[in-house]
């Protein structure tokens, strides 16, 4: 019987192709209303999903035929594993696929927030010249603080080494040396964060560690939404004990009225850390063979 394979959120076509010369029999559903998948379910052998995609609940639930569900990415939290575990149903992913890409994008955002570009580029399209209000500050001699000393972490390290800066790990990083939390955070001048989201990480940064950060600190924080408490965050801005954050994540995605967004001293990318042609088609890629791979396997 031809295998049944639903991909419910976009992967390159190069991953699509490799999936169907092996004779599965692919639906590309990704511009279907997330709603709407568990009433299809029931018909598939695989779901292949990226970020968008909750497999939680009903959808589960409906997932009668599934066998194994590829996630084209590392992160799982929009996956209930456990449940899926329980019904017999096997999980792939992806691991370093994109861990250049964030590395990447978070030197970009700490670019960012010590220069002022996002703002400078805002008041120049409403016609200010506010070259004296943006003074902004020099990466080089700066500490910063590395929570997370994955591949993204270490990564980050090797970049702001090459920078001049000074790094302070909270885990051994590249260059074998690591100090705990509560002595980084009052040195640290810029914070960048690299977790998982888990319930261990859940709202590690909240009102105790900003209470502990030195004033005038800027965070960065590419990990998953929920490892910063937002509201903490928010209170942090305000009283100028965090002097900027730059955020690709946040708790609800996308974010609804979030107060966060209101604060001149906030900039924000739409969770688009992986978002480069070379890290999505890698993903693309690698998911289609992991997934093969496992049906050869015969999951079950």
């Amino acid at each position: 019987m031809t295998v049944r394979i639903l991909v419910s959120d976009k992967i390159f076509v190069e991953g699509l192709r490799l999936l169907e010369e092996k004779g599965y029999h692919v639906t590309k559903a990704w511009d279907m209303p997330k709603a709407e998948l568990p009433k299809i379910i029931g018909d598939y052998d695989v779901l292949i999903v990226r970020s968008a995609t909750k497999v939680k609940g009903e959808l589960l639930e409906n997932a009668k035929k599934l066998r194994l569900i590829g996630r084209a990415g590392e992160g799982l939290d929009n996956i209930d594993f456990e449940r899926a575990k329980a019904l017999g149903i096997a999980l792939v992913n992806t691991p370093h696929v994109s861990y250049m890409s964030v590395a990447e994008l978070t030197l970009g955002h700490m670019f960012a927030l010590a220069r002022n570009i996002v703002q400078g580029t805002t008041s120049l399209r409403e016609g200010q010249w506010e070259k004296e209000k943006l003074i902004g500050h020099e990466l080089n001699g700066k500490n910063l603080g590395v929570i997370g000393c994955g591949y993204i972490g270490k990564t980050v390290e090797r970049f702001a080494v090459a920078l001049g800066m000074n790094v302070l790990p909270v885990e051994e990083c590249v260059y074998d040396r690591f100090v705990p939390m509560g002595e980084m955070l009052p040195q640290a001048d810029f914070i960048t964060i690299h977790v998982p989201l888990t319930l261990h990480t859940h709202h590690m940064i909240s009102t105790k560690e900003f209470n502990l950060m030195k004033t005038g600190v800027m965070l960065i924080d590419c990990s998953r939404g929920g490892v910063v408490d937002q509201e903490a965050l928010y209170q942090a801005l305000v009283s100028g004990k965090v002097a900027g954050a730059a955020l690709d994540v946040f708790e609800e995605e996308p974010p609804k009225n979030s107060k966060l967004l209101t604060l001149p001293n906030v900039i924000a990318t739409p969770h688009m850390g992986a978002q480069t042609q070379e890290a999505q088609l890698k993903a693309s890629i690698q998911i289609a063979k992991a997934v093969i791979e496992a049906l050869e396997k015969n999951v079950s």
